[in-house]
């Protein structure tokens, strides 16, 4: 099943509404555009769901060892300054935003673009759709992000001020000084 869009405008949907609509609906995952279309996409296949459990799991082991920030799982939501509601496949957090917020923030969709995203494109997603999502995290203040493409073996690399860098097959992806002597291993995801 592909994602669906669907138009909420008419509503006017506040962001206490939204959160609570996901809430109530936790089976399904929703995202909201910065043109307050919802976004509804269908639970992911069990390979891809492989694939990005790999992904948060070498990520909470990094920061487990260097305790730098928090990390995020898909069902993580961030409000961007856009005004778009977005959930990353794996997302980090540094320690200094983290603990700026509130005890009741901290439970909410962070309001916020994390610092760091990674997105794995799956089957259905569409490859346009998911770089434009790239950029807009970007614009709205992730410093570093990461598309990786099992299909083509590709990882797109996106930061700030600079073009999106695209990788062929690579084996493994480092965080930069971002994210100091973290290393993705790509063999799992592939």
């Amino acid at each position: 099943m592909d994602t669906l869009t669907v138009n909420c405008n008419v509503l006017n949907m506040t962001d206490e509404q939204f959160f609570q609509l996901c809430q109530a609906n936790s089976d399904l995952r929703f995202e909201r555009n910065a043109n307050g279309e919802m976004v509804i996409m269908s639970p992911t296949g069990g390979e891809t769901s492989n694939r990005n459990a790999s992904i948060t799991a070498q990520l909470w082991l990094w920061n487990q060892q260097y305790q730098l920030g928090q990390i995020f799982d898909s069902s993580g939501g961030f409000k961007l300054r856009n005004g778009a509601d977005r959930s990353p496949d794996a997302a980090w957090v540094c320690n200094q935003k983290w603990e700026q917020l509130t005890a009741a923030e901290k439970q909410r969709f962070l309001p916020f673009a994390p610092d760091f995203v990674i997105e794995l494109l799956s089957p259905t997603d569409s490859l346009p759709k998911t770089q434009t999502k790239m950029q807009e995290y970007i614009e709205n203040g992730t410093q570093l992000g990461w598309l990786i493409n099992r299909k083509a073996r590709q990882v797109e690399i996106y930061r700030q001020d600079q073009s999106v860098e695209v990788l062929d097959n690579p084996e493994t992806l480092f965080g930069e000084m971002l994210l100091p002597q973290f290393k993705l291993e790509l063999a799992a995801i592939w």
